[in-house]
This record gives structure tokens, sequence and C-alpha cells, in this order.
């Protein structure tokens, strides 16, 4: 890691290295043969430009791959609408190479850049531009290298050779809102699948998504800052309305297209599509209430498609990373909710136990299914906050872990393998930043770390994260407590105390790393004691933890929030007559929440970007835990923020960026409107140009300073 810059103040230098992402090695991959591992990162913790590099695992030498400041000739990057809405998907705030794809070999890489497309030899360095249609999304080689394919803005799905011959369309918009290959909104946002092709293992054909949202209503994202500007139009799927047609069709080289069929008045979204090695595609389609699911086998030469399981929930059901796939011996690998226990499943045959909650798949190899998971329900574990990777055979009777410092269940780590190569970067509580290792399994199955650390160059934080775990309560909510930095309980009394929470589904925030708690810390080293809390509805802990916001937002992730308070009350000096709450997107709704509902715990809130009617919010999320709005209105409407605005009694601040196109503007002023016409007092403060992300550095750092303002005044210090 590199050091800071002297007069660097932590909201300033946390805003300036996106949260210490930059110069951080990221986006893993490994050569099938085990050769090279192939990765981007920038130059330093202060430039945002990825580069495309290369480690050499026999030598563990590093190498520039591709360097975009070459390639564009120093000139700026320009990034198209339909690319900015991409990365705000993905919540890429990085430039430069952002993505990659690789042909089998791992050999040739092809990357976009301002919409243009590259490709770079990876053993001899030899980067170049290709004649394209763009600007372009998404490049992809061919398995032999020889072609790659892209989608542009123009909706096409379009084909050029390596060579840089031969550019031409495989398929065209058949109408004004229709694209080929692109993941529509609905499978960026929510189902985390930003693909719209795949290539076929042989490289004869493609499964491309065809999507035509025509039947999505149209919403207009002005920016009221420039009156002269037009809106920008966004088909928005809002719960309960319509979402885009979603098709997948087989396309080969010379244009052939054969459609595939399977019941998608049943099951519209489209939530996986992996081709197996052996030729054969597994599709994951998804009920649009997401209480079913189906993996298909798709025959290639008809396009049918065959109902390989079928699986139902009475609350939801999740679509995983990594699954479905095949072993090489050809048993079905998925992950399943099975007798309330999440379980890495091979064939008939789940190999994890109720100990585990399985969260991915990494890899699966002729022996082992590499996967991550956590502690499961969470009664035996010591601490909370672990992610591990683990390998264990097809038939589970031997399972081991991957950890860089040898303590899985006291950190965080992450996995990539092919050819006997494993990547894996572990966090740890005390340490800053991330170790990204290479390690190669020796015959036996022992993996050790003989192969290379692979450097990074991103910042060392200016200040020091120091998280207390605890499991909080009867409910054993899993919680850190951060104090400031040098307090003394006997010099210093109780705290005023801040709640920090996201809360919600896909929102875990307590994790055994250091980074990701560095936010807090800054927040206590001003004077707080702050508790962050994963209630209920938060990942990790087993489906019935998850599954109980099922149609109750409002309740229990509340209730956890101040179960966790007066539990940790008992051992830390929180002051619980000065509570204030803050939190962003879902946990900007739970802090608007806190103080509408329980103003006797909570004497102030700051909400960022919240969700304050579902009714606004998008079909797939909103609906796998609330229900369509046309069959549960009462529960639309318990869980809506303006519905209690009249009780609102502590000081509130809301925040919004007005361009945001994910949590719209309107969700804060429908509140503001509701609190002015109770005649209820309440900040507003609206930002300029700013998305979901707020990526932008002095937003970013003049938003941390205003709330622990407001905060302090709010709560009288």
């Amino acid at each position: 890691m590199t050091s800071h810059t002297p007069a660097d103040t932590f909201p300033r230098q946390y805003a300036r290295t996106l949260r210490y992402t930059v110069g951080a090695p990221r986006s893993f991959s490994v050569a099938p043969d085990g050769s090279r591992v192939v990765f981007l990162r920038s130059r330093s913790g202060s430039d945002r430009a990825n580069l495309l590099w290369t480690l050499d695992t026999a030598t563990g030498e590093e190498r520039i791959a591709a360097d975009p400041a070459v390639l564009l000739g120093g000139g700026e990057e320009d990034l198209s609408p339909a690319e900015k809405a991409r990365r705000e998907r993905s919540r890429e705030g990085s430039a430069g190479i952002v993505g990659y794809a690789l042909d089998a070999e791992g050999r040739l890489a092809a990357f976009a850049l301002s919409g243009r497309l590259f490709t770079a030899d990876l053993l001899t360095g030899d980067a170049r531009e290709l004649p394209a249609r763009g600007p372009l999304l998404d490049p992809r080689l061919s398995p032999d290298g020889t072609h790659v394919a892209y989608a542009n803005t123009a909706g096409e799905l379009r084909l050029t050779r390596t060579d840089g011959t031969g550019d031409r369309a495989l398929a065209e918009p058949d109408g004004p809102n229709v694209t080929w290959g692109q993941a529509e909104f609905i499978a960026q946002e929510e189902i985390d699948r930003d693909r719209g092709f795949w290539w076929s293992p042989d490289g004869e054909r493609l499964l491309v998504e065809r999507a035509d949202d025509s039947p999505v209503r149209r919403w207009w994202i002005a920016d009221p800052a420039n009156p002269g500007r037009e809106p920008a139009e966004v088909a928005y799927p809002a719960a309960g309305t319509a979402n885009a047609e979603v098709g997948l069709w087989l396309i080969d080289l010379q244009g052939g297209r054969t459609e595939v069929s399977w019941d998608q008045e049943a099951f519209p979204y489209l939530a996986r599509v992996h081709w197996t090695e052996g030729g054969v595609p597994l599709l994951l389609v998804q009920s649009r209430d997401q209480r079913a699911q189906q993996v298909l086998g798709l025959d290639t030469a008809t396009g049918g498609t065959e109902v390989l399981f079928e699986e139902r929930d009475e609350a939801w059901l999740e679509a995983f990373p990594g699954v479905p796939a095949w072993t090489p011996d050809g048993k079905l690998v998925r992950i399943s909710d099975e007798g309330g226990v999440r379980a890495l499943v091979v064939g008939d045959q789940a190999v994890t136990g109720a100990d585990l909650h399985v969260r991915s798949v990494v890899a699966v190899t002729e022996r082992e299914v590499f996967f991550s998971a956590s502690g499961g329900a969470g009664e035996t574990d010591p601490e909370p906050g672990w992610i591990a990777v683990g390998r264990i055979s097809h038939d589970g009777k031997q399972l081991a872990w991957e950890s860089a410092n040898g303590r899985p269940f006291t950190s965080v780590t992450s996995a990539v393998h092919a050819g006997g190569i494993t990547v894996r970067a572990t966090a740890e509580p005390d340490l800053p930043g991330t170790l990204v290792q290479v390690a190669r399994d020796l015959p036996e199955g022992v993996v050790v770390d003989d192969v290379a650390t692979i450097a990074s160059y991103a910042e060392t934080p200016v200040i020091t994260a120091r998280p207390v775990f605890r499991f909080a309560g009867e409910r054993r909510i899993p919680s850190a407590v951060f104090l400031p930095t040098g307090y003394e309980r006997e010099r210093d009394g109780l705290l005023p105390v801040l709640m920090d929470p996201y809360g919600g589904p896909h929102g875990q925030r307590v994790v055994q790393a250091h980074n990701p708690h560095l936010n807090s810390q800054w927040f206590a080293d001003q004077g707080f004691a702050v508790v962050v809390a994963d209630g209920r509805g938060t990942p990790g802990r087993g489906p019935a933890w998850e599954k109980s916001v099922a149609f109750d937002f409002a309740g229990a992730t509340l209730d956890d929030q101040v179960e966790a308070l007066r539990a940790l009350a008992e051992e830390f000096p929180l002051d619980l007559d000065r509570v204030a709450i803050r939190g962003w997107s879902y946990g900007g709704y739970l802090a608007a929440l806190a103080v509408l509902r329980r103003p006797d715990v909570f004497h102030a809130a700051v909400a960022g970007a919240p969700v304050t009617e579902w009714e606004l919010y998008d079909t797939h999320y909103t609906e796998r835990y609330l229900g369509h709005p046309a069959e549960w209105p009462e529960v639309y409407e318990a869980n809506s923020l303006t519905g209690y605005a009249a009780g609102l009694e502590r000081p509130l601040m809301i925040i919004h960026g007005l361009a945001d196109d994910n949590v719209v503007a309107a969700h804060t002023l429908r509140l503001s409107s509701a609190l002015l016409a109770a005649g209820r007092p309440h900040t507003v403060l609206p930002l300029s140009g700013v998305t979901h992300m707020t990526p932008q550095e002095e937003v970013a750092e003049n938003l941390l300073l205003l709330q622990v303002d407001f905060v302090k005044r709010s709560l009288g210090r």
C-alpha cells in the first residue's frame, strides 16, 4: 500500500480514493493452464484509471498488458450514456479499463475504452484498436480468439475479426426499444447479471438476449440546476408495472437464428445463462414473485428446454453467483434453501450442513467445488461477520479452507480458481486493505503460497478502524461497536450514540475486515459511540434470518436496531438519551423510519437517498419482499414512510441526488411534501447532478462533514 498525502483529512482521502479501492488489484482471472493471472489495477492510490496487468505464475513477475493512457494517446475518456448507466448499475466508480474478457486459452484479452474496441496479447504485450461500430458495450472474445462479439448503443449485436476485418451485425433491433446482447435494467440492477450474450465453447454460435422495453413505463429525470437541458428519459419498471420483454436466441456466425423456448409467462425472469464445457447450456428462470424457479437444459438443435430441477419457497428464492453448473461427470451443482439451511448441493446430495451458510460457487473441478460461505445461523460462531472460501469434494467428505492468514473464521476471503491456481484476497479487521496471494495446488491437493503476492498500490488510510464485534441481544444480532480513538471511560463517560446501519437485504455491514469500517470509525472519532447492527433481513446467517422481512420491512429491521442498541448499552458506554441514526439507500429508509416510528429511542436521523414509497421502487426487488402492490396494498401502505409523516418529532435531514435513477428523487420529494403538509419541520439537502453512488469527490467529502454537524446540533452537543 502507498502512503497518503500529508494534508489529507479522512473525508477527503476516503472520497478521493473511492473508499480506498483505487490502486488495489481487482477483477482476477486465471488462464486455464495456470500459466498466468490477469487483473486490473491503477498505477497509484490516487489514479482512478485501471490498467490491464498479467502475472507469470512461474516467475511471479507482473507486467502491464494494456495502458489506457497509451491506447487513447493521452486523451480523456468519453463515455456514452449507456456505459455510464452500466457503471451506475454495477456501482463502478473507477476509470480506464473497468472490465475485460479472455479467449479460452487466456492469451488474448478484449476490452472497451471510450466506447472503442481494443485487444491485448497477454504474451507479447501487443495492444491495439479494432474497427467497431460504437459506442460499444461488453466486448467478448470467441473461445478460439478469432472474433469479438460486442453490443452497442444502437441496440445491435455485432461481430468483428481480431485480425481487424469483417465487422458486421449479427442482430439488429427490430423495434424502436429493442436491444440485442444487453442485459436489461432488472438483470443489471437486481439479478446480478450484467451480460447479455454468451459464446458457445466451440465458438460457432452465441446465446443472445433480446430485450424490448416498450412495455416499461417511462420516467423523466430532470436537472433542476440546468433548466435548459432536456430531462433524461428512463424506462423504469416500478413495482406492479410491466417489465421489459426478455427472450433468448441461438445465433450462429452466419446469422442463423433459433429462438429458445420456455414457459415465459410463468417464468419471465432470465436469471442465469451458463454454457457447460460439453456445450449444453443451463438456464435459470424465475417466476415474477420469485417463489418458484427452474433450472433448464437447452437443446441447441431445436431451442427447446427441459426442466432439470424446479424449486419453490413460500417467501422467495435467490439467484446465486456461479450456479447452476455441472460437475465434469454430469452432476448438477446448485445452492438450495431446503430444510431451512442454505446448502451446497451436488447431484442429489447436500454436501454442506447447518453450520454453514453457502453464498456462491467459485469453481467446479473434477474433484471439488470451490464455494464461499459464512457461519450459518451463527449459534456457535464465536464472532460474527466472517466469510471464507472452502473447497469440498463432490461427496462432501473432504473440506479445506482458503485463507491468507490461516484463520478463515476471523477474516473475509474471496477467490478465483482455474488451472490449479487459486487467487485469494483476504481482509482482516486489524490490517488495512486486502492481501492478494496466488497459490498453486500440489498433486496431493494441499495448497501452499508458493507463487506470488500481487501488490496493492492503494493508499494507507489516515485513520485506523477499531471494530469490537458482538452478537447482541437474544437474537444474537451481528454488531460492531466503535469508540473514539483514545477513549477512556472514567475520563470521557457515556457517549452520544450514532447508529450506522444498512440493515436490509443484500447489505452486510458487519464483516471481519478493516477498510469497510473506516467510515464508522471516523464518525466515532468525532465524539460518538457508533453502532453497526445487521438485523434480520441482512445476508449471511441462514434463510430464516434473511426471510424474516417478508412482507414486513418496517417491523423486523427496525426492531432489531432497537434490540441491538439496548443490548450493547449493557456493555459499552452508550448514552441512550442521545441516539442518532444515519444510513444510505435502504439504510436511509431505515434511518427515517426510526425517527418516525420510534422517537422514544431515536432522537435524530440522517436519511440518504431513502426509499419512501415502495411503489416507486423496481419490480424484482420490491415484489420479492413485499409482494405485488395490487395484491398486497396494505403491505405497501404499512411500509411506506409518507404515512407516518405526521408523527415526526425529531430532527430529520434527508439527502438525495437529483440525478439518481435507482432511487429517484421523487421519494424524498414526496416525503418532504407529506411532512410539510403535516407541519413537521425537516431539512432537505438536494444534490444537483449526483447519482445514487455520489462518486464526486467534493460531494462525498462534504456530505460526511455536514452529517456530523447536523447530528451534533440535533443531539445538543
